[in-house]
């Protein structure tokens, strides 16, 4: 229902926030010389491994947060409404192919967090820093959101290719 039907106003859930791309430049300028420092003590593969594990636990913070944020409780719907945070300031360029209740299926034909991590000298972990928190992020977010991709621009394909799927309490096992 609209504003204009309802009088009633749904509270923009991006509403304060500032867009993703500039939060990770900002979080990439942090990251870097931490990176860099445990990579020389420590080596390559942990300090990935550290980086991972890292990045993944804040996305679902970050998510859970939102969630406790959504007014009338998440869905696949209110999932796809903070996509605006994502997309803010031309970061993606964005071909959406199906839009539903259950489904959100879309392709990136440009990202410019892969541009941006490879202005910085950080192309290398930029997955690490960005891809990396899709999956748990709409997980966190809701737990029967899935997302199924099998490629990205930061891994060097010539697009990404998102599919959310909105499953049942079974099959996202939930309580």
């Amino acid at each position: 229902m609209s504003e204009e039907t309802t009088g009633v106003t749904t509270p923009d859930p991006t509403e304060g926030e500032i867009g993703i791309l500039e939060r990770r430049r900002i979080e990439a300028a942090i990251i870097a010389p931490l990176y860099e420092q445990m990579r020389e003590e420590i080596g390559e593969e942990k300090a990935q491994a550290i980086i991972e594990r890292t990045i993944r636990a804040a996305a679902i913070a970050a998510a859970k947060g939102f969630a406790e944020r959504t007014v009338g409780g998440t869905s696949l719907s209110t999932f796809r409404d903070l996509q605006a945070l994502w997309t803010r300031d031309d970061a993606l360029t964005v071909e959406v192919l199906v839009a539903t209740d259950q489904r959100f299926d879309y392709n990136v034909h440009r990202c410019r967090y892969a541009e941006a991590y490879k202005e910085m000298g950080l192309g290398h972990i930029g997955h690490l820093l960005s891809c990396n928190r899709d999956e748990v992020f709409c997980q966190g977010y809701d737990p029967r959101i899935r997302l199924v991709r099998t490629q990205t621009i930061m891994g060097g394909a010539s697009h990404c290719d998102f599919r959310y799927r909105l499953v049942d309490e079974t099959e996202s096992g939930a309580p």
